[in-house]
Formats: structure tokens, C-alpha cells, sequence
């Protein structure tokens, strides 16, 4: 089968700073990732170089087997949804949750867009879906942290994305909120979400980017751990997610511990 992502010898350099070096991962039909490593490992970079954001040094990728360089990358782009707090200075104080999920369609920020009442219905379904049919009107301003995630969460499937990555989606949320938004997020990943999987046709392969282990909830099956720009290990969570490596990637002695399905450090 076709990858949804596949990476190969990735290499970003500026000046003399190698940001990246030697990265190599797929991301199959079915897999949902978890990039995983400390402030300053290259998760970010990693991410505007597969939106286009950062352009390699060397080396390819390629997303549903078009590659960059040799695609529309703009169309291509529609492909990939991105969740990230970035978004949230761009999106107007006033702009009603339905609106901000509707502008997803045409990788928008601040709708300007003609809208039809087929866009607007799609975009009450994934509000649905996302358990914010009663937050439909309700202005951007006066979303909480929570909410706002999920409304980025509805925006980014509103174009049917075949990847949808997460970048550090918990940043800014109170126990109570995080706990909240990760049972979404690993009911999204096992593809129980309402009608999400009805909408994207199918559902996208999900990539959570963190620094947490604590938020790598059941439904993500594959890990990638980063350290100072380079894959450390890739592969099946079950193999890669040990006290070993992860003593590896944050530079620390470290001891992974699993409590009733969840994981954490000591």
C-alpha cells in the first residue's frame, strides 16, 4: 500500500546548524504516531519541513506518494491537517466556532471565503462529533483552551486530511481539561469520534507530537523518539517505548511506568 508519509535521509541545515539529520520514517495506512523527545530535539523543525514550512538540505519525502519539490505542494498541503496554538493569534476575537471550523475547507485563518450551506452542515457534524453542537455560535474569544483544541481538531478534518498532526495539543491545559481533550484525541485515533470517519473518507493516520509520555493515550500505535535532530528508534510503541530508550532520548536516567493502560516517568 501507498504510505501516507514516508520520509527518507531528511537533512535540514542552516548556516552551520544541522537541525536535522539522517531522518527516516513512514507512516502506513493504519498507524497512528507519537513523536516524542525534549525541547529542542527537532520536533518542530520536523513538522515545518513536511508542511513545507522549512525546505531539506537533502534528502526526500513524499505524502500519499507525491513528493515535495515534484508536487503542488499548495493542493498537497490540503492533505495535511496541522492542530497547533500557532493558529490562535490569526483567528479573529469575534469569529463564531462554526466559521473558524468551516475555514479548514480552504486552509484559512480569518474567513473570507464564499460558504455554502453544505460546507456549514459538515461543519456542524464534526462540531457534533467533537461535542461542541452547543458551541456552534459561541465567538473564539470566549472558547476555553479545551474547546479551542477541538474546534482546531474539527477545522483540520474539514478538508478530509489523510494525515492529521497534533503538535503539542495539551500546551496550556488544566489536569481536568488535558484529561478531557486526550480521551477525544484517542477516541479520534481509534476512529469512534461520532461521524468523523464518515467525513474524511477515511479517517486520517494521527502524528502527537510531545514531550510527554503521559499523553500518549492507547490508541497511538507506533512511536518515533528524537534527540538533537536525529531518530534515536522508530517503530511499533509496544518496542520503542522503554525506559532505555527513553533514557536515551531526554539525556537522563529514566524508568517508564505503566499504570492501568497509562504511562508515565519516574
Amino acid at each position: 500500500m501507498t504510505a501516507i508519509l514516508e520520509v527518507t535521509n531528511l537533512r535540514v541545515e542552516r548556516g552551520r546548524t544541522v537541525i536535522l539529520r539522517g531522518v527516516n520514517w513512514r507512516v502506513a495506512p493504519g498507524e497512528h504516531w507519537v513523536i516524542l523527545g525534549a525541547n529542542g530535539s527537532g520536533k518542530t523543525s520536523l513538522l515545518k519541513a513536511l508542511t513545507g514550512y522549512l525546505s531539506p538540505t537533502a534528502g526526500a519525502f513524499a505524502v500519499l506518494g507525491r513528493r515535495y519539490g515534484a508536487s503542488d505542494w499548495r493542493e498537497l498541503r490540503l492533505q495535511i491537517g496541522i492542530v497547533t496554538s500557532a493558529f490562535a493569534a490569526a483567528i479573529p476575537p469575534a469569529e463564531p466556532a462554526l466559521d473558524t471550523v468551516v475555514s479548514g475547507k480552504f486552509a484559512q485563518l480569518d474567513l473570507w471565503h464564499r460558504v455554502t450551506r453544505v460546507d456549514r452542515a459538515a461543519a456542524r457534524r464534526l462540531l457534533r462529533s467533537a461535542g461542541l453542537a452547543a458551541l456552534a455560535d459561541r465567538a473564539w474569544a470566549f472558547l476555553s483552551q479545551g474547546e479551542r483544541q477541538r474546534v482546531l481538531i474539527a477545522r483540520a478534518l474539514m478538508a478530509r486530511p489523510r494525515l492529521l498532526i497534533l503538535d503539542e495539543p495539551c500546551a496550556g491545559l488544566d489536569p481536568v481539561a488535558r484529561e478531557k481533550f486526550l480521551r477525544f484525541v484517542d477516541q479520534l485515533a481509534r476512529r469512534t469520534v461520532g461521524q468523523v470517519s464518515d467525513l474524511t473518507h477515511p479517517a486520517p493516520a494521527l502524528v502527537l507530537v510531545t514531550h510527554h509520555v503521559e499523553e500518549i493515550t492507547p490508541g497511538f500505535t507506533h512511536a518515533l523518539l528524537l534527540r538533537a535532530g536525529r531518530v534515536v528508534v522508530a517503530g511499533p510503541r509496544g518496542e520503542v517505548l522503554t525506559s532505555k530508550n527513553l533514557s536515551a532520548t531526554f539525556a537522563v536516567p529514566l524508568r517508564l511506568v505503566r499504570r492501568g493502560g497509562k504511562l508515565g516517568l519516574r
